[in-house]
């Protein structure tokens, strides 16, 4: 009984590290920087520029989330981004109100889900593979609406989903945009947490084989996380757009690994079955921080790449370790 007692509090203790570990991490990187970086690093300017800025890898971070505990992958994100930003910018330069663009423009990106959870279930083509190959397939697209060059798109208010605020604006505290980001956690959580979608989302990740046993439609379950993942990363990508306030093809390359990155980072396990979204939260603004500090050490991209590198390598590492145990 005391073996059986001291078991159970171990498996607690080590409960409780894995879900503060992330917070504690993102403390710590925090206070690093604020340091050694300059004076800058800690005002409320650039800590407003890092919630800008991790709203968009956060954004999509909820909808990967989704999908790794069902244990699958998109590489496919950063491309549903750069087209979701030509989507958007080209119907804006057709004369579509600003709604409508930014709404076909998500719908657009779901459907790049829909595709990819159809080849991954119908085909059955591992995610990895049916991703890689929709990631070109994708910014190919991208390119071709937008004949291989930017997109300029009039100024509307979408322009100012993550722009600085304006002294008019201060009562909203933080832009537009991190609240839209703020709500859309909530939801998901609510999603995960509260419905048996959800908790249908846990068992496929956790066993596929039980899961379909015991009644659950893994096929139309994949399907609709992949889609709604991908409707997520199109709302990160209506925040890039507002960043950028152009239609980029070329834009967001390589934003996949940061969006995995920061799932691991907070306890998601590339085997499926485990994560949530308060740590991919985390794990989002573990990676701005880093790059905001660096820009703030005046360190060149090359080392920022470096960096980033090492942190994924690291995130992956420690998911084996934590899987194993």
């Amino acid at each position: 009984m005391a073996q059986l007692n001291t078991a159970l509090k171990r498996m607690e203790s080590q409960e409780w590290l894995n879900r503060l570990g992330p917070f504690l991490g993102l403390l710590f990187v925090f206070l690093l920087f604020a340091i050694i970086a300059p004076e800058s690093f800690s005002s409320y300017r650039n800590i407003e520029t890092i919630a800008r800025q991790t709203a968009i890898v956060g954004i999509a971070a909820l909808g990967m989330t989704m999908v790794i505990i069902s244990g699958g992958i998109d590489l496919s994100v950063g491309s549903i981004i750069a087209l979701s930003t030509v989507v958007i910018a080209w119907l804006l330069r057709a004369g579509v109100s600003p709604l409508v663009s930014a709404i076909l423009g998500i719908i657009v990106a779901g459907f790049c889900g829909v595709i990819n959870g159809f080849l991954i279930t119908r085909l059955r083509v591992v995610p990895f593979i049916v991703t890689l190959g929709t990631l070109l397939l994708v910014r190919g697209a991208a390119k071709g609406i937008a004949g291989e060059q930017k997109i300029d798109a009039p100024l509307t208010w979408l322009n100012e989903l993550l722009a600085t605020l304006a002294p008019e604006n201060k009562w909203l505290i933080i832009p537009p945009g991190v609240w839209i980001f703020i709500i859309l956690s909530i939801l998901v959580v609510i999603l995960l947490r509260y419905f048996r979608f959800g908790r249908y989302i846990f068992a496929i990740g956790s066993n596929e084989s039980a899961a379909r046993l015991s009644g659950i439609n893994v096929q139309r379950v994949k399907v609709m996380v992949y889609s709604i993942s991908a409707a997520l990363t199109g709302v990160a990508g209506l925040m890039q757009f507002s960043r950028l306030t152009v239609g980029d093809p070329t834009v967001a390359v390589g934003l996949e690994l940061d969006v995995i990155a920061a799932v691991v980072i907070g306890g998601g396990s590339l085997s499926g079955g485990e994560g949530s979204i308060f740590g991919s939260i985390i794990g989002a603004f573990i990676m701005t921080v880093i790059r905001s500090g660096c820009s703030q050490m005046g360190l060149p991209n090359w080392v920022q790449e470096i960096v980033t590198g090492i942190i994924i390598v690291l995130a992956v590492a420690l998911d084996r370790i934590r899987h194993n145990k």
